[in-house]
């Protein structure tokens, strides 16, 4: 929706590392541009941490489908982003502490579940 409102809609030319754009409109460019290359193997390091939450819903359906049929590494702290996803890794100070779906990790109601039920405390 913001390409059709910059000057020249989807022929506007970005510069240098696209510095008249937000935070979250250069992501989105970047989700934009993965689904356009369709790689085999996918590398999200906090692909939605500058989207606004609102935003993040329309863009969720888009990444489920961008994610579908490849091997997607997901870095999040957005716990929405991954919530689909086959295999969640918890990771604790470079450790993998729990592994499973988003059902799995809720049933074992162990850091995964505190982190999505918003129980966890800020140490």
């Amino acid at each position: 929706d913001f390409i059709t409102r910059l000057p020249e809609g989807y022929q506007t030319v970005l510069t240098g590392n696209g510095a008249s754009l937000s935070q979250g409109q250069r992501q989105l460019i970047a989700i934009a541009r993965a689904a356009v290359a369709d790689p085999p193997v996918m590398i999200l390091d906090e692909a939605t941490s500058s989207i606004d939450t609102r935003t993040e819903r329309l863009v969720q359906d888009g990444m489920d489908a961008l994610m579908h049929g490849r091997t997607v590494f997901v870095i999040a702290h957005r716990l929405s982003t991954i919530m689909n996803s086959d295999c969640i890794m918890v990771l604790d100070h470079g450790r993998i502490i729990e592994r499973g779906s988003h059902d799995e990790l809720i049933a074992q109601k162990g850091t995964y579940y505190r982190l999505y039920t918003g129980a966890f405390e800020l140490e």
